[in-house]
């Protein structure tokens, strides 16, 4: 029976990540190692996110299909260098070698960019969301949040 805890047993927060096709299938194939987050405000996961926090994948407008840990996280903000940082240092961990991704965030002040372990695919779970934030905190670290992964 495996529990998706961090290293040192400490509580954890947990997460749930909206994400488009094909970031969300390039996630689950392990072929993205970092998951980002841009914004002009200071929007969670900034700051809210920290490393041995469990986040929760789901499909824009479908259901949750994925889990996974998060291993480490950066939080930035913008300007020319730390952009330069990003754009050298993860985008291929980011699967964001086109340029119409970092043009997208162009406007972007603050960046969030965590790397993820532990992924796994889930059975599909409809959850009922009808914001348009595409990252929601759905259970601070309180110590009271254990996940057993034996049953996913």
């Amino acid at each position: 029976m495996k529990q998706l805890t961090s290293p040192t047993s400490a509580p954890f927060a947990l997460h749930l990540a909206v994400l488009v096709e094909p970031y969300l299938q390039f996630i689950l194939e392990g072929k993205k190692t970092v998951e980002s987050r841009f914004s002009t405000r200071r929007f969670a996961p900034y700051n809210r996110v920290e490393k041995g926090d469990v986040v929760l994948l789901k499909q824009s407008s479908g259901p949750i299909i994925g889990i996974c840990q998060v291993a480490y996280v950066w939080f930035y903000q913008l300007d020319p260098e730390s952009w330069q940082t990003i754009k050298k240092e993860f985008a291929e961990a980011l699967c964001a070698q086109d340029p119409s991704f970092w043009d997208a965030r162009e406007a972007a002040t603050f960046a969030t960019l965590m790397q993820i372990r532990h992924v796994k695919s889930i059975s599909p779970i409809k959850f009922a969301k009808r914001d348009r934030r595409g990252w929601v905190v759905l259970h601070e670290s309180s110590g009271q949040l254990q996940l057993d992964l034996g049953d996913i």
